[in-house]
């Protein structure tokens, strides 16, 4: 016997025969992953907030690290900032970029966002290009 036009042969898939969301498994996201996302929102944060060109491979570049723990992550960022800046104010806002963006991307919720402020760029540093 074949199908009738227009359908797919087998047997019908039933959302009867599947188990419940929860005991289907869970999506995890290791915790370098969650790292990434956060040095990118980062950089998007530092060039935003902090005027500072992006750099993905300089020295300005931020970094990151990430600690998963029961759906909930503490993250650790270290980044460059200009001079002069008001320190208090960028690191607020950049902290609350990237909890934002990395909670939105992975649905974690951001218990906690450190920053170690490597160094402070002066403006003429952050603007000098290679000399030949």
């Amino acid at each position: 016997m074949s199908a009738p036009p227009g359908t797919a042969p087998g047997p019908p898939a039933r959302a009867v025969d599947l188990p419940p969301p929860a005991d289907r498994g869970a999506t995890v996201i290791p915790d370098k992953v969650v790292a990434r996302i956060a040095t990118q929102a980062a950089r998007a944060a530092q060039s935003r907030r902090a005027a500072l060109p992006p750099d993905r491979s300089g020295s300005t570049a931020p970094s990151a690290s990430a600690a998963i723990r029961t759906g909930s992550v503490r993250l650790h960022l270290s980044l460059d900032l200009p001079y002069p800046t008001d320190i208090p104010h960028v690191c607020e806002r950049i902290q609350h970029d990237v909890a934002e963006r990395v909670a939105q991307l992975t649905g974690l919720h951001v218990a906690e966002v450190t920053l170690t402020i490597r160094r402070l760029v002066s403006a003429t540093h952050a603007n000098r290009g290679r000399v030949r």
